[in-house]
């Protein structure tokens, strides 16, 4: 393995973790008030297109961290659909 992909695991590997956390958080308390829809969707598309151009250089640590990555940011999002309507004022 080359010096520049066990950058690229280690920074994938970091950045990916951070987004554990949250989705644990999320996922034990059912809140997502503080959770911008916006940002979460645009958040999540972006992710997936990092996912297919990764895949398109055949750049392993950047599909590797966006494939789980975007399996977390999708299910934040899609709880941010279920539970994010609350009642209405």
């Amino acid at each position: 393995m080359q010096s520049g992909d066990i950058i690229g695991f280690c920074a994938a590997f970091l950045t990916t973790a951070s987004f554990i956390p949250q989705a644990w958080l999320t996922f034990k308390s059912r809140d997502v008030r503080g959770i911008s829809l916006g940002m979460y969707s645009a958040f999540t598309l972006g992710v997936a297109l990092w996912l297919v151009y990764g895949l398109t250089l055949g750049a392993w640590p950047v599909v590797v961290a966006n494939t789980i990555t975007l399996a977390l940011a999708l299910s934040i999002l899609l709880m941010k659909l279920r539970y994010g309507r609350g009642p209405q004022r």
